[in-house]
C-alpha cells in the first residue's frame, strides 16, 4: 500500500501545507494564517485540525510516514526553531518535539529557505545541478546553499542566512533582529513597500502610489503601477535590484554557483526587478565570474516548492 509524507512551510504571513506522494504530487493542500496565532500551541491546534481533514482524504494517519517542516530559522540538528525573527513566537521553540507529540507521527525540521532549496533540487529548476543558491523573496530573505550536490548546514545548523548579511553598512534597522542595513530590509516584500514609502516622502512627483493609504501599500500594489508607467514604482524596483544584485555578487564571489535560483512572491515582478537584479550582479563581481552565473525563477508553484521540500525531508529519515 503507497504511503504518504506531509510536507509543512510556515511563513511570517501565513503557513502552507499538503500531502504529498513518492514521486513529488502534492496531492492535496491548504493554508492557516501563522501571524494570528500568538501563542504556539493555537497554532499547532488550528494545524492538527486543518491537516487531520487532509490525511484523512488519502486513507488515515496509517497511511503517513513522516511530516517535514520548512519554517524561518529551523535548526535540522535539534528540530527546533530558534530565535526567528519574523515569527510571532519567540525565543527557542522545540516544534518538532511539539508536532510529534500532537500528531504521533516522525517530524524532522530545517530552515523553510533549504526547504525550498531540496524541493528545487528534487522537482524543479535546479535539477541536476550541483551547485546553486535559492534566495526566498517574501515577508523576509531567505536561502539555501548547495554547494557540491549538498545543503550547507554549517556546524549548528544556521548556515545560510543571506538576508542577514550587511548590504548597506547603518542603512535601515531591521525590527526583529535590531541589525541595521541587511539585504531583507531591502530586497523583501516588506523592504519593497519602506522603499517606496521612502521615495515618496522624499519628493513631491506625481505618482499612483500617492493614491493608496499607507496600509495598504505593500509589493502588489507596487507592481501595478509599475506595470501602468508609473516612475516612482519602476525605481523602487531598479533600487531594490541594485540591492539585491549587489548582494548575489557577493554570494557568487563565495561559493561560485551554477545559477542563483529566486522563489517566491517578489519574483511575480518579473523584469522590472530581475533586469536591474542582473545588471548589478555582473557590474560587481569581478572579471572569472562574469556571465556566468544564470539567475532564474523557481519552476516550482510558488506554494508547492517549499512543502515538496519540507516532504523531501521525510524520505530521507
Amino acid at each position: 500500500m503507497d504511503s504518504f509524507v506531509v510536507g509543512v512551510d510556515i511563513g511570517g504571513t501565513g503557513t502552507k501545507f499538503g500531502i504529498v506522494d513518492n514521486v513529488g504530487n502534492v496531492l492535496f493542500s491548504s493554508e492557516i494564517s501563522t501571524k494570528k496565532h500568538e501563542q504556539v500551541h493555537t497554532f499547532i491546534d488550528e494545524l492538527h485540525e486543518k491537516l487531520s481533514e487532509l490525511i484523512d482524504k488519502v486513507g488515515g494517519f496509517g497511511r503517513i510516514k513522516g511530516i517535514g517542516v520548512g519554517a524561518p530559522n529551523g535548526n535540522v540538528y535539534t528540530g527546533n526553531i530558534e530565535y526567528a525573527p519574523n515569527l510571532p513566537w519567540k525565543g527557542v521553540i522545540p516544534l518538532a518535539k511539539m508536532l510529534q507529540d500532537k500528531f504521533r507521527l516522525p517530524v524532522k525540521l530545517t530552515n523553510d529557505a533549504n526547504a525550498a532549496a531540496v524541493g528545487e533540487m528534487m522537482y524543479g529548476a535546479a535539477q541536476g545541478m550541483k551547485d546553486f543558491i535559492m534566495i526566498t523573496l517574501g515577508t523576509g530573505v531567505g536561502s539555501g546553499i548547495v554547494a557540491n550536490g549538498q545543503l550547507i548546514y554549517g556546524h549548528d545548523g544556521f548556515a545560510g542566512e543571506l538576508g542577514h548579511t550587511t548590504i548597506i553598512p547603518e542603512g535601515r534597522m531591521h525590527p526583529g533582529t535590531g541589525k541595521k542595513g541587511c539585504l531583507e530590509s531591502y530586497a523583501s516584500a516588506t523592504g519593497v513597500t519602506n522603499t517606496a514609502i521612502e521615495l515618496l516622502a522624499s519628493s513631491e512627483r506625481p505618482s499612483l502610489l500617492r493614491g493608496v493609504p499607507y496600509e495598504q501599500l505593500n509589493s502588489k500594489v507596487v507592481f501595478d503601477a509599475a506595470s501602468k508607467g508609473d516612475e516612482i514604482a519602476k525605481e523602487v524596483f531598479d533600487f531594490t535590484g541594485e540591492i539585491l544584485g549587489r548582494a548575489l555578487a557577493n554570494f557568487v564571489m563565495f561559493s561560485s554557483p551554477e545559477a542563483i535560483i529566486l522563489f517566491g512572491g517578489l519574483t511575480k515582478s518579473g523584469d522590472f526587478l530581475l533586469k536591474p537584479t542582473r545588471e548589478h550582479l555582473e557590474a560587481n563581481v569581478i572579471q572569472i565570474f562574469q556571465n556566468k552565473v544564470k539567475i532564474l525563477v523557481s519552476h516550482l508553484k510558488e506554494s508547492d516548492a517549499a512543502i515538496l521540500g519540507a516532504s523531501a525531508l521525510v524520505w530521507d529519515m
